[in-house]
């Protein structure tokens, strides 16, 4: 059903946004992990993205994406006020949350961490938040999550504000030292899931990734969306999106990710000539 936009930031100009939709009936079942499948009008495609958060005396969810094809680029076209096509949701399964010691959260160039460590803040564990990205300028939900968490852990690739370095710099180091730590959740590009989940194997650490695959329905219809989880095929859409990291098979998933690419790259440059036209 027709979205209202009710309010727009840009994050990063150009690059990453965030948008607070009127959705009172996803707002109030949605839970941290939970996804949405949009269209913005009726020439454009279905794309899942992650709720980033909600609130249900609102009536309202939170989304943040970054810009890099044509449905986004659609979507960053719209205003507040605008309405989008289709928003449905809540989808996938919710993030398995038990109260224990303390949990990390990795997030990498993407908000979308942030409800999950709601999550666990609100189950009362103790909540360590590690977020990187390649410069100061493009860290993401930095003052939301010092809102909440015990502590937020910040690494640049240059080195221009926190650890110079990458996440699973920060992650090793507090490993090796807090012995306390129940579950470690990474969220972002594949590359930086698969390297979580490799930093955390030696340690026996539980390690929870959420999956980004490429979805068509976001039902469990089409398997566009199949991974390999220790050996067995899975559907992110409806058996995840969130899987042990230490089971995923991030070989094939990286393969099926750029399996499209000039296609999307010919949707995008078609888009831009009718934008210019």
């Amino acid at each position: 059903m027709p979205t209202t936009i009710l309010h727009k930031e840009s994050l990063i100009p150009g690059r990453t946004s965030k948008l607070v939709l009127d959705a009172p009936q996803i707002a109030a079942t949605a839970k941290p992990g939970h996804f949405v499948m949009l269209r913005v009008n009726e020439q454009g495609e279905r794309f899942p993205l992650t709720i980033a958060d909600t609130d249900p005396e609102k009536g309202t969810i939170t989304i943040v994406y970054l810009v890099m094809g044509k449905s986004t680029m659609m979507l960053e076209a719209l205003s507040e006020g605008d309405s989008i096509l289709d928003v449905a949701g809540p989808l996938g399964k919710a993030t398995h949350i038990v109260k224990g010691d303390s949990v990390i959260c990795v997030g990498g160039g993407t908000g979308a961490m942030h409800h999950i460590a709601k999550g666990h803040h609100k189950a009362g564990n103790y909540v360590i938040a590690i977020i990187g990205a390649r410069s100061k300028d493009l860290l993401l939900f930095e003052n939301e999550l010092k809102s909440f968490c015990d502590e937020v852990l910040i690494s640049t690739d240059d080195g221009s504000y926190g650890h110079k370095g990458f996440v699973t710099d920060l992650l090793k180091d507090r490993l090796e030292k807090d012995k306390k730590v129940q579950e470690v959740v990474a969220v972002g590009p594949v590359p930086m899931m698969q390297a979580v989940a490799g930093t955390t194997l030696p340690f026996g650490v539980a390690t929870t990734v959420s999956l980004n695959s490429l979805m068509v329905d976001g039902i469990g219809m089409c398997g566009a969306c199949r991974v390999t989880v220790d050996g067995e095929t899975k559907f992110t859409c409806v058996d995840g999106p969130e899987f042990d990291g230490h089971k995923v098979d991030f070989a094939e998933l990286r393969q099926r990710l750029s399996a499209f690419r000039s296609q999307e790259k010919q949707s995008i440059e078609h888009h831009e000539h009718r934008c210019s036209c």
